[in-house]
């Protein structure tokens, strides 16, 4: 059965009217409720990773809306004598899929690994040169410098993201480096807000936030060798 404009839109809880920003959040909450590691199900993940990948690109969402691309896909034909042509294309699918997800891996996940390690691996020797003294104006200058930077390379992220779908074959994967990146532009929310009132739970949060996208980015680099090419 062919789906409705509305399924991706029910699957995250919005209304087809509602805003990018409303169905990121929605996204995030939803995600963080139904993610393996809290205990959530598979299916329901793959279900809103993939009511997000189309309804936060401005186009896709458009072609959606106007029923393009919801088809029914054609069933194989059954394999035996005078199909080999039908077999021939299915291997040419597969080597197809094969340089999707390595040209994924290599424009994608690679780069935006590197610029996530270069927001998080300086931040320890960071924070301890503002724990000098946080009142001193050079040092807290000197950090929110670094902040500014910071946020600078995750919206490199956040295009790089974006830039590429995400192939099939490593759509959990795929998950995951969204969880780690935005576990890093949480914690730059929360230092941020330190900056501005010097409230402790902040600095606090934003800490143990950057410790959970390191290992988050540590799992991911232990599932990047599983993912299979």
């Amino acid at each position: 059965m062919a789906r409705t404009p509305a399924d991706h839109y029910a699957t995250l809880g919005v209304p087809p009217g509602a805003t990018t920003a409303e169905i990121k959040a929605a996204y995030r909450t939803l995600v963080k409720q139904h993610h393996p590691d809290a205990g959530g199900d598979q299916r329901t993940i793959l279900a809103l990773n993939a009511a997000w990948e189309v309804l936060r690109d401005g186009d896709r969402r458009r072609h959606y809306d106007h029923g393009a691309g919801l088809g029914v896909g054609v069933p194989p034909h059954p394999a035996g004598p005078g199909n080999g042509a039908a077999q021939g294309r299915r291997r040419g699918a597969g080597a197809a899929s094969d340089e999707e997800l390595l040209g994924w891996l290599q424009q994608v996940y690679v780069p935006i690994d590197r610029l996530i390690g270069q927001v998080i691996n300086p931040f320890p020797a960071q924070l301890r040169s503002l724990a000098a003294d946080p009142y001193d104006d050079d040092l807290m200058e000197a950090f929110c410098a670094f902040l500014e930077q910071s946020r600078s390379r995750m919206e490199k992220v956040e295009a790089l993201y974006r830039s590429r779908a995400c192939p099939a074959a490593a759509r959990g994967f795929g998950l995951s480096l969204y969880h780690c990146l935005s576990q890093v532009q949480d914690a730059l929310v929360e230092l941020e807000r330190y900056t501005m009132g010097y409230v402790d739970s902040y600095l606090h949060d934003g800490k143990e936030m950057l410790r959970e996208a390191r290992l988050r980015r540590s799992r991911l680099k232990e599932e990047r060798r599983r993912v299979e090419l």
